[in-house]
């Protein structure tokens, strides 16, 4: 039998309130730091150009425990989306990992043998945005956060919940069945 963590995946989406582009839609994979999601995970160490990596922390020296590396979905070209990336959504992810760690949600005992990665959406209308709600985009990027986590690790949607769906469910951008 493998490890119940060695790989395992979630993602969730919450919506913006009306008016922002706030939405938070992160993609996560928890495993095990020394199996296929910590080499991956060591593999994001390195940079690209306008995907920074970088560490969910709650302050300075305050880095979470899983260790927790996000990375943005879309390029980040500027320096004003680079620090919503780097403020807000850092913030509430780290946020989110802590209080999974508080409710049980992630395993205490195994925190340091566990390491997440999160794949970050940031709408790059924001930073252009005068009227910015960025406790929205905390609340969002918080919510999103902890339900990706709880899924990844109760394995949500189940294999029969898909299959009863197959054909009740379409994608939110289909428009062409």
């Amino acid at each position: 039998m493998t490890h119940p963590y060695l790989f395992r995946a979630g993602e969730a989406t919450v919506l913006a309130k009306d008016g922002q582009f706030t939405d938070a839609m992160p993609e996560i994979l928890i495993g095990l730091a020394d199996g296929p999601v910590g080499a991956a995970f060591a593999g994001m160490m390195a940079q690209s150009k306008g995907h920074t990596a970088m560490f969910a922390i709650r302050a300075c020296n305050q880095l979470v425990r899983p260790a927790t590396i996000m990375v943005p979905k879309v390029t980040l070209k500027d320096t004003a989306n680079i620090e919503l990336f780097g403020g807000v959504v850092q913030s509430a992810t780290a946020d989110a990992v802590v209080d999974c760690l508080i409710e049980g949600i992630l395993p205490k005992d195994l925190a340091n043998e566990l390491c997440i990665i999160s794949l970050v959406w940031i709408d790059p209308r924001c930073a252009k945005d005068d009227n910015l709600d960025k406790k929205d985009m905390y609340r969002t990027n918080y919510e999103a956060t902890k339900l990706a986590i709880r899924r990844a690790l109760s394995n949500e949607p189940t294999v029969d919940e898909l299959i009863a769906n197959r054909h009740r469910i379409k994608h939110d951008m289909d428009d062409w069945s």
